[in-house]
């Protein structure tokens, strides 16, 4: 058995043991219910052989009253049961999404690591769904048990070679049909984890459309979609062509079993060996068992998608982080933190195409990071922001290892503004002051951040100004106004260190040279890195560096850098 296999039946266990008391409440009335439906059939053979073949009135009417109490019994026990039941299954999956959700958001990353966004939306909704789903299948499966049981019993009363019948051919069909659930199972997870990735694929289509369209991309897109649905659509179908099988292959032995059963006991009243009233109840007993069995199918293609969807679940709670969270013994605790002066140092920083690079930044410097090859600045702003941890070398703020400091401090000390960083709904100022300042700080105001990053011309040009409704992740904008409002959110966030990935990609030159002397203005004496390519961003900056093949291939002042350097004119100016 394989470990994602072991944990995912922890989460099947964990789930079902977070709701035991709905749990055993649906369990016991579930018994009561399906208890209940099994005498049924033996209070009918009672009321005839002393109403009909006995001819007695008043235990017609005895047996008759009996019969309506345990109608009422067992109707009451469905209706709570279900209740219970059902209750049991939201809340597990309703905790499950949150433990997903808090896995995704934890600090140390790592979930997101090899899934879309739509596929981790899938797996905390269908996934979380069919797992919670278990719970009632726990509940129908211990009460058609014990249908059986109360079934085989009385059976056993009747006759003890009708009671021998179905005690020992009940086993082997449950043995048959969780045999052929296996397949189900398989099918179930591919099923899943197709379905995800076609979630994902659109999710991720659907927010690029601007761009796609942009550069008339769209029928590759399309192409890609399509391809990746049919492969959906294809694990969808042969899951539900084993799902068919089994149901089938169980329904053709539970009826072949149920006419076993009646054949017998035919042949027993023929016999002598059993009266009318016995009779009538064994045929009823044996169609009731359809019943229960029949259940026992149902709950067995349940059992086999919760196993595939937790083992699925499993894989995103079971994600190694990509930081460890929790810094070493002996760190230093929030109740000593000092305050950040902003001094960074790199040393011997390898990670990714990064190789021995070694960066020393001032306190209150503007230091420009130009990277040739663009990877090499994706990994740098990893490392700055505590996305990941260098394979070699270290980060240094204020001359501590950021993997000695508190993940949540050292995040707070250095903000990386990434160039693709989403808006969230809510209004354009609401999306500005989302941060907020740092602790102890807050010298830079919202209106001053929008001004420094040209956002209050974007407010200017809405209908309701700061107040205008933005739609997730800033649809409603411009890709330039999106850039503007997320710089402006950046710099209202006063971080000691701020760290800023291409933010006037989008935006026109004027437009660019004014958000240049805005953070320049804005950042004065505190320390700014702008990673980019930007001459317009680069000028403002104390000094640059640039990075060729994963190393420092050179430093200076953007003017001289520009005179002197073909790299460096051919990466800024081409």
């Amino acid at each position: 058995m394989g470990e994602s296999e072991l944990r995912g039946r922890d989460v099947l266990r964990n789930a079902i043991r977070g709701q035991r008391r709905p749990v055993a409440l649906g369990v016991l009335l579930g018994a009561c219910h399906q208890g209940g439906e099994a005498l049924v059939p033996v209070l009918i053979g009672l009321a005839i052989d002393q109403g009909v073949v006995e001819g007695d009135a008043a235990g017609l009417m005895l047996w008759l009253g009996v019969l309506a109490v345990v109608y009422l019994g067992l109707s009451a026990g469905f209706r709570y049961g279900a209740r219970a039941g059902e209750r049991a299954s939201v809340t597990a999956a309703h905790l499950l999404r949150v433990a997903l959700v808090e896995r995704v958001l934890a600090p140390g990353g790592g979930a997101e690591d090899g899934r879309l966004p739509g596929e981790l939306a899938n797996i905390a909704t269908e996934d979380a769904r069919r797992v919670g789903a278990v719970a009632m299948a726990v509940i129908v499966g211990a009460g058609a048990a014990v249908g059986l049981v109360v079934g085989a019993v009385v059976l056993l009363g009747v006759s003890v070679v009708l009671g021998l019948l179905v005690l020992l051919g009940t086993p082997l069909l449950l043995w048959l049909g969780h045999r052929l659930s296996k397949p189900l199972e398989r099918r179930s997870e591919t099923e899943q984890e197709r379905a995800a990735r076609a979630s994902g694929v659109a999710a991720d289509l659907v927010a690029g459309l601007r761009v796609l369209k942009g550069i008339g991309a769209e029928p590759a897109a399309s192409a890609r979609y399509r391809r990746i649905s049919r492969d959906s659509l294809s694990a969808t179908l042969r899951a539900a062509r084993a799902e068919a099988w089994q149901n089938g292959v169980v329904t053709l032995l539970t009826g072949a079993f149920i006419a076993l059963v009646a054949l017998v006991g035919g042949r027993l009243a023929a016999d002598g060996d059993i009266g009318i009233g016995e009779l009538v109840s064994c045929v009823a007993l044996a169609l009731f068992l359809i019943g229960p069995l029949s259940e026992f199918s149902w709950v067995n293609a349940e059992l086999a998608q919760g196993r595939a969807s937790a083992d699925r679940i499993a894989g995103v709670l079971g994600a190694r982080p990509a930081v460890t969270a929790v810094p070493p013994a002996g760190r230093e605790t929030a109740a000593r933190r000092v305050p950040v002066e902003g001094r960074l140092r790199l040393r011997d920083l390898t990670y990714g195409p990064l190789d021995a690079v070694d960066i020393d930044i001032d306190a209150g410097e503007t230091v420009g990071v130009v990277a040739v090859n663009p990877a090499d600045a994706v990994a740098l702003l990893h490392c700055l922001g505590r996305r990941a941890d260098p394979e070699r070398g270290a980060v240094e703020l204020d001359g501590r290892a950021l993997t000695t400091l508190d993940l949540a401090e050292a995040r707070r000390a250095i903000l990386v503004a990434e160039h693709d960083a989403d808006l969230f709904e809510g209004t354009l100022l609401e999306n500005v002051v989302a941060v907020g300042p740092a602790e102890g700080r807050g010298a830079v105001t919202s209106a001053a951040a929008m001004s420094a990053s040209g956002t209050d011309e974007v407010a200017r040009s809405l209908p309701d100004g700061v107040d205008t409704a933005v739609t997730a992740r800033g649809r409603s904008l411009s890709g330039g106004q999106r850039q503007r409002v997320a710089l402006a959110r950046a710099l209202a966030a006063d971080a000691p260190v701020l760290v800023v990935h291409e933010p006037s990609t989008a935006v026109d030159a004027v437009t660019e040279t004014r958000m240049a002397a805005g953070i320049k203005a804005v950042r004065s004496g505190r320390t700014t890195v702008l990673v980019t390519n930007s001459p317009a961003l680069l000028a403002v900056t104390d000094r640059v560096v640039l990075l060729r093949d994963g190393r420092v291939a050179a430093s200076g002042v953007h003017g001289h850098l520009a005179g002197t350097h073909a790299d460096y004119r051919t990466a800024v100016l081409a």
